[in-house]
């Protein structure tokens, strides 16, 4: 199980997401505050953050701005607010929030949203890629500086990401080939690919063409 932070003002919010996520066998941290939300990062380094916009103090995403400057983006945050605009959400998914939650926030959103930070998170400990959409870019140690993803299936069963590429070209390459690994690990099933990335059927349809994804490279012909 994970270390989860939640950061929120409302006491009641934080002990509801503490019994939710604790039910579920994460050890939770609760912070009231942005400065509480530094020591508890130093502190415990938690695998996951679930972070309120809206705080008296310093707000969730001028955190989050401070987080990402300063290298200490290192995990993946979830915004949540209940007065937050459309463009308030685009900008935190900018600086590198991983998803964005509107309160009152259902029990279904909640765990889906953890899980997907979650495992986007265990990836990123077994390939320690700056190309994550979650992640603040790393130092690169050399122009021919690169990463190696082993999967197993189908034709993608090595991939190598150059890491001296601007962040968006280097993500929409890494993007594109877990979206291939999915697709020809389910045999071209677009429902199953869209239940194992979480994404709704249409949203990953845009995205596969987005990203120039062969749709019929991972369908095998019957016998």
């Amino acid at each position: 199980m994970a270390n989860i932070l939640v950061v929120d003002d409302e006491h009641g919010i934080r002990e509801l997401l503490w019994e939710i996520l604790n039910d579920e066998g994460h050890t939770v941290e609760l912070a009231e505050n942005a400065a509480q939300a530094r020591a508890a990062r130093q502190r415990e380094r938690p695998d996951l953050v679930l972070l309120d916009i809206w705080m008296p103090d310093t707000d969730g995403v001028t955190l989050l701005k401070e987080w990402s400057s300063t290298g200490a983006l290192t995990m993946p945050v979830i915004m949540m607010s209940g007065h937050a605009t459309i463009d308030t959400a685009v900008e935190a998914t900018k600086i590198g929030a991983l998803a964005f939650l509107e309160k009152p926030v259902t029990l279904q959103k909640l765990l889906k949203a953890v899980e997907q930070g979650l495992a986007r998170n265990n990836l990123r400990k077994t390939v320690p890629l700056p190309a994550s959409s979650f992640l603040a870019a790393e130092p690169v140690a050399s122009p021919a500086a690169h990463a190696v993803v082993a999967v197993d299936a189908g034709p993608v069963s090595e991939q190598r990401f150059m890491l001296d590429k601007p962040l968006r070209e280097a993500r929409d390459e890494f993007e594109k080939a877990y979206f291939e690994y999915h697709l020809a690990k389910e045999n071209g099933s677009m429902t199953r690919v869209a239940e194992k990335t979480g994404l709704e059927r249409t949203h990953l349809y845009r995205k596969l063409k987005q990203l120039g994804v062969d749709l019929t490279r991972g369908k095998r012909n019957g016998p």
